[in-house]
Order: C-alpha cells, then sequence, then structure tokens
C-alpha cells in the first residue's frame, strides 16, 4: 500500500500507472477492510480511467465492495454497468428482502418482478415468489409459481428451488432460506398436494424426484416418500442421497437391537452432514446453497454433488 501510495501522489505521473495504482490500492484496502478507503481509490480510479480497458475491472471491484457493504442498490446498478444480468438480478431481490423486511411489500414485489425482466431465469427472484406463495398459504399461486420457476430457472439450478423449499415443510427451527432470510419457516404441509401436482407434471428427472421425496418425508407421509425415493433411485442406483433417505425411512420399520439401533442412526446423521453441493468451476463444496462461489466467484456455478468422489 505504502508504495502504490507514493506512486500515486507522483508529480507528473502517466495517467494509466496512477490509474493502475489506484485500482490495485483500492483492492488492496478491501481485502484488509478499510472498506471507506477502498471505495475513495477506486472511484478515483474511475474518474481517470474514462472509457480505457481497465474501466469494467474497476467497475466490477466497486460492485463487489458495494455488495459486502451491504449496499445492494449501488450494486445492482454497477452490475447493470457491466451488463450482468444474473448479478443484477441477484442484488435486486436481496433489495427487495430488505424492503419486505421494512414493511414495503409494495416495492418489494416492484423490485423481484423488475428482476425477472432482467433475468427471466433468475433462481433467486423465482425462490422469493414461490417463499411467499408458501408464507400467504396460497395454494394456486404456489402452483403456478413454482411451475413457472421450474420451468425458467436453468436445469443445472431447479434443484435450488427445491432444496430451499424444504424448511417451510419442516418444524420451525428448520434453517432459514438463503435469499429471504427474513421469511420464518413454516408448517407448510397443507401446500404439500400443490408440491407433488406440480412435480408430477413435469419431466421425470433425478433431482426433483428426490425432493419429492425428502418433502414427503418431511411432512410424515412416509409410504409416498418410499416410493418416490425409490424411483430416484431407480433413475441412477448409484445417488447416495437417495439411497441415504431410503435407510433413514426403512429404519423405524426394522428389529434393531438398541445398540445397534443408536450406531446406525449415529452414522446416518453423519452421513448428513456431508457437504452435498459443490462449485462446477473450482470444486468448492458446501454445505448450503450459494449463488456465488465464495472462493472462484463464479455466477450460479452450484451443483449437486452426485456421487461422493465428485
Amino acid at each position: 500500500m505504502h508504495v502504490r501510495n507514493n506512486l500515486i501522489v507522483r508529480p507528473g505521473l502517466d495517467k494509466r500507472f496512477k490509474t493502475k495504482a489506484l485500482y490495485e490500492l483500492g483492492r488492496d484496502y478491501r481485502r484488509a477492510g478499510f472498506l471507506d478507503r477502498s471505495k475513495s481509490a477506486l472511484e478515483g480510479a474511475l474518474e481517470l480511467s474514462g472509457r480505457e480497458g481497465l474501466t469494467p475491472l474497476i467497475l466490477g471491484e466497486l460492485a463487489a465492495l458495494a455488495a459486502s457493504s451491504g449496499d445492494f442498490e449501488r450494486a445492482a446498478k454497477l452490475f447493470a454497468q457491466l451488463d450482468h444480468p444474473r448479478a443484477q438480478a441477484h442484488y435486486l431481490v436481496r433489495q427487495a428482502g430488505e424492503r419486505l423486511a421494512e414493511g414495503d411489500d409494495t416495492l418489494s414485489r416492484k423490485l423481484l418482478k423488475r428482476a425477472l425482466k432482467i433475468y427471466p431465469g433468475s433462481p433467486e427472484a423465482w425462490l422469493a415468489h414461490i417463499l411467499r406463495a408458501c408464507r400467504s398459504s396460497d395454494a394456486s399461486k404456489l402452483n403456478r409459481r413454482l411451475a413457472d420457476g421450474l420451468k425458467r430457472v436453468p436445469e443445472t439450478m431447479r434443484f435450488v428451488l427445491l432444496e430451499e423449499l424444504l424448511p417451510t415443510f419442516m418444524p420451525n427451527d428448520g434453517p432459514m432460506s438463503t435469499v429471504q432470510d427474513e421469511m420464518t419457516p413454516n408448517d407448510g404441509c397443507a401446500l404439500l398436494p400443490t408440491m407433488i401436482e406440480v412435480i408430477k407434471a413435469r419431466p421425470v428427472d433425478i433431482l426433483t424426484t428426490f425432493y419429492a421425496g425428502r418433502i414427503l418425508a418431511a411432512c410424515g407421509r412416509r409410504d409416498e416418500a418410499l416410493f418416490w425415493v425409490r424411483r430416484a433411485i431407480a433413475l441412477d442406483s448409484s445417488f447416495w442421497p437417495a439411497r441415504l433417505e431410503l435407510m433413514d425411512l426403512e429404519l423405524e420399520e426394522q428389529k434393531l437391537t438398541p445398540e445397534f439401533g443408536e450406531q446406525l442412526s449415529f452414522f446416518v446423521s453423519q452421513a448428513r452432514s456431508v457437504k452435498r453441493f459443490v462449485c462446477s468451476i473450482c470444486g468448492l463444496r458446501q454445505g448450503r446453497v450459494f449463488f456465488v462461489c465464495p472462493r472462484c466467484t463464479s455466477w450460479h456455478s452450484i451443483a449437486y454433488r452426485m456421487l461422493l468422489s465428485d
């Protein structure tokens, strides 16, 4: 930082070198946690850069800085300048969540609609719409939004909608959604017929089949859950999460000694803690859904670990 500061104040320094020095200084400040200084340096670099080749890099750093500072409105605007619809839609959804938490439902809805207009396949925006329908217990609205979301979200990301819906069907101490953290999970089992109706109407694929089984199991519908989980295994016998769910569902029907039952339950609970998601770009494994990879910052690169060796 000291060397770059000395470069910046040097008289007669070429504009391009000064721009580069300010840009690198801004990055250094952000990594060190000096966000105000980072912003000042990056904005100085942007002012000097004009339309030169460094401008997109500077805008990207400013967008990342705004996002990490919680300024989602500015982050969305900067990503718009970068022509990055996925990121722009993401931060519009984050804004929508903030406005909803403040009680401004009208603006929140407008922001979600804008996000979908900018990027019609935004999993974050569809998830927010679906969670709203669940919270209102509006089965017909849930049917429409879930069907549309599963249709429009890119195939590789569709499972995220169902993964993030799971807490709605679990007890109130379940995990919170990573998109709309202000939405408290509730008992959504009354909406279960609608969920299964939508899934049945879709082309068969292993992940939606598997999640149908998980949701049914969460609602205590064991026999139906067994049908869907076994169906997932029939589609891919090596799909370990389905075999794990099947073992868990079958345990209660087995006559086991207390000691063996305790040991088996322990191993099942340990298996559930395996990180199920992976970045398809850099291979980072995560236990929770992510929309931007924490390591390589790739957008929408999440994939389900179909094999434990992945």
